[in-house]
């Protein structure tokens, strides 16, 4: 199983970021496939998670309304475009098969002017 983050990077208070959570070694299509961000000092937190086919999906509350998670299971990517940055949103974000020890090296967002 790898899973691995792009899409990270600085941009300012109330700006965009996609980012991108190319995953291979299973089948992609089967799980359910979330992400979680850590911030300085703080435990990780999950962000938002997708099922298989996409139908389902949950988001913490203090990013609801702001950030979209998407999944193409042809490309074997799921996605967290975000929008409205905080500087509060400043983390490391990772992508994980929900509910396994399966975790990318995590990209960095940084929200800061």
């Amino acid at each position: 199983v790898q899973l691995v983050e792009s899409g990270g990077g600085l941009v300012q208070p109330g700006g965009s970021l996609r980012l991108s959570c190319a995953a291979s070694g299973f089948t992609f299509s089967r799980y359910s496939m979330s992400w979680y961000r850590q911030a300085p000092g703080k435990e990780r937190e999950l962000v938002a998670l997708i099922n298989s086919a996409g139908g389902s999906i949950n988001y913490a509350d203090s990013v609801k309304g702001r950030f979209t998670i998407s999944r193409d299971n042809a490309k074997n990517t799921v996605y967290l475009q975000m929008n409205s940055l905080k500087p509060e949103d400043t983390a490391v974000y990772y992508c994980n098969r929900l509910g396994t020890g399966y975790w990318g090296q995590g990209t960095q967002v940084t929200v800061s002017s």
